[in-house]
């Protein structure tokens, strides 16, 4: 970091991810991921999210996709994109997880971006991206304000909805 005229020079680092379907090669690694034992409450456990692919609890018009979020070549999370087609507002972020090795770095940011993305290109009728977050996730909540999610005063399963509005 340099000062130069009252102004600091940081220099920003950004974390690139890819985000790659979960699959019979890679989802035993994908039922190790886990969150800190504090965070439990929070998410589901991936075995849970892999789950709702084939019971869908949400109804049979409800497709889910799992993803693995990875850096390199090593899995660092999982995050599920729950959608109904020809649904402008039905897009949902689900699961979401960084594994306890790999939380603060970045990565949680990271993926929530290369979700996004992928709705916005895949799903051109979408206007908002939908997800829910526990109350007292408090780190979640900050990451998804920051990203630009509001709150929409609605409770889904006890947990705070919130949407992102797509232009």
């Amino acid at each position: 970091m340099q000062m130069t005229n009252n102004l600091i020079d940081i220099e920003v680092i950004y974390i690139k991810v890819q985000l790659k379907p979960v699959t019979r090669e890679n989802w035993e690694e994908a039922m190790r991921l886990s969150v800190k034992n504090g965070q439990t409450n929070f998410v589901p456990s991936v075995a849970v999210s892999l789950a709702k692919v084939y019971i869908k609890p949400d109804g049979d018009s409800v497709e889910y996709i799992p993803f693995a979020i990875y850096d390199n070549e090593q899995m660092v999370g999982f995050i599920m994109h729950a959608y109904e087609e020809n649904t402008t507002d039905m897009y949902w972020i689900n699961g979401f997880i960084v594994d306890n090795k790999y939380q603060r770095r970045g990565f949680g940011k990271a993926a929530l971006n290369e979700m996004v993305q992928w709705i916005v290109n895949r799903f051109d009728i979408c206007k908002e991206i939908r997800l829910t977050v526990h109350k007292e996730n408090i780190n979640a909540r900050h990451l998804y304000e920051q990203f630009g999610f509001l709150i929409t005063g609605e409770v889904y399963d006890d947990e705070d909805v919130m949407y992102l509005p797509i232009k």
